[in-house]
């Protein structure tokens, strides 16, 4: 799951890199996204890595799925370094390294276990979530920059965390017959949609690592705690400090990979189309332009 996700991260943000800057909260981005065989790739590997985190979601608590998710950060980053020669500063790295070791706290702290089903008041809660996270997503599309890519990956962060916890007492069904009659099946779907959509224009608007790190933020802390009070999610005896650590350390990493992340993708405006670029500027086809 965490290779699968790092390798979508990336193969998406060179497909959003690529496509004209969306100002709006338009669904036709995802079809300009989709043009791009990078983005349909990347598309194929968070499919699979979804696939993957459904099925452990059967056994494993929610903070633990949802955390591990932001692991696949650190193979984005990696292959960007690799491929696309990423400039990566030292604090940046120690950033990775402490969101990793919040991963591993939390990997201890988990104690398997079916989940509890979510009832009429959960169904119609996520169904009120998805209404909010459309209207919000609508005003959030205007900013630009890392304000822009910090606020949208954080909403698309939260639209993921709600399809998880859609999926957590889904991936308990007996059936097929009874994952097709469940209403959380088609939350699953549209949350993963909306998340999809805002995951893409928060590419669009600044450094890849920002909108990534907002979005397991985002996705990671709502669901772990939905989880935990409602599906219940356990916690291996004696190692509830392991959470709060965990969770600390998780959180302290991917908003300082938020603050200290340098944009990596432009795009031309309409005004930067009828102006000459500034001198120092080389324009590279991958990662926009770079300063020399």
């Amino acid at each position: 799951m965490i290779a699968a996700y790092g390798v979508a991260n990336l193969l998406q943000s060179v497909a959003a890199a690529r496509t004209d800057l969306h100002q709006g909260f338009q669904p036709m981005l995802l079809l300009r996204l989709g043009r791009h065989k990078s983005y349909l790739v990347g598309v194929a590997c968070q499919c699979a890595g979804f696939a993957l985190a459904f099925f452990a979601r059967r056994d494993l608590p929610l903070f633990l799925v949802q955390s591990a998710m932001a692991a696949g950060l650190g193979v984005t980053t990696l292959l960007g370094v690799l491929i696309l020669k990423w400039k990566l500063p030292r604090t940046e790295v120690a950033l990775l390294l402490a969101l990793t070791a919040g991963i591993a706290a939390l990997v201890l702290a988990a104690k398997p276990a079916p989940s509890r089903q979510l009832g009429t008041g959960g169904v119609i809660g996520l169904a009120v979530v998805l209404v909010v996270l459309a209207v919000l997503g609508f005003f959030a599309s205007r900013l630009h920059g890392a304000p822009g890519s910090v606020v949208l990956g954080s909403l698309s962060g939260v639209a993921f965390g709600a399809a998880a916890v859609a999926s957590r007492p889904l991936a308990s069904a007996d059936s097929l017959g009874q994952f097709v009659t469940d209403p959380l099946s088609y939350l699953l779907i549209a949350h993963s949609l909306v998340g999809q959509l805002l995951l893409g224009l928060a590419m669009q608007r600044g450094s890849t690592t920002a909108a990534v790190a907002a979005m397991d933020a985002a996705g990671a802390v709502p669901a772990a705690l939905v989880g935990l009070f409602l599906l219940g999610d356990g916690v291996w005896p004696h190692r509830e400090w392991l959470v709060a650590v965990g969770f600390v350390v998780t959180l302290a990493g991917v908003i300082g990979l938020s603050f200290y992340a340098e944009p990596q993708h432009h795009h031309r405006t309409v005004t930067e189309e009828s102006e000459p670029p500034p001198p120092g500027l080389a324009f590279s086809a991958s990662r926009g332009p770079a300063r020399r």
